[in-house]
């Protein structure tokens, strides 16, 4: 990734990877639940390489301070599918 392109990178909390922000998930939790940004609060970033990876239910779990993994990415399936 070049560092002087004029499009802004973030990072993938799961791989750390840094790349373009048009390339990434955006994703937020609200009363612990996942959601896609809506344009306010805090949100992350996930690439489409780790929505299946092993370390991605924990991270979603750790971000939206939640003790379900298995409904996190449930719902991290169903906005990849709906919104990807």
């Amino acid at each position: 990734m070049a560092r002087n392109s004029s499009h802004p990178v973030r990072m993938c909390i799961v791989c750390r990877e840094r790349t373009e922000q048009s390339a990434l998930i955006r994703l937020q939790c609200r009363e612990g639940n996942l959601e896609p940004y809506i344009g306010m609060g805090r949100s992350f970033y996930l690439c489409f390489a780790c929505v299946e990876h092993k370390k991605t239910s924990g991270q979603l779990a750790r971000h939206c301070k939640s003790n379900t993994p298995v409904m996190l990415m449930n719902r991290l399936k169903e906005i990849v599918v709906n919104d990807g």
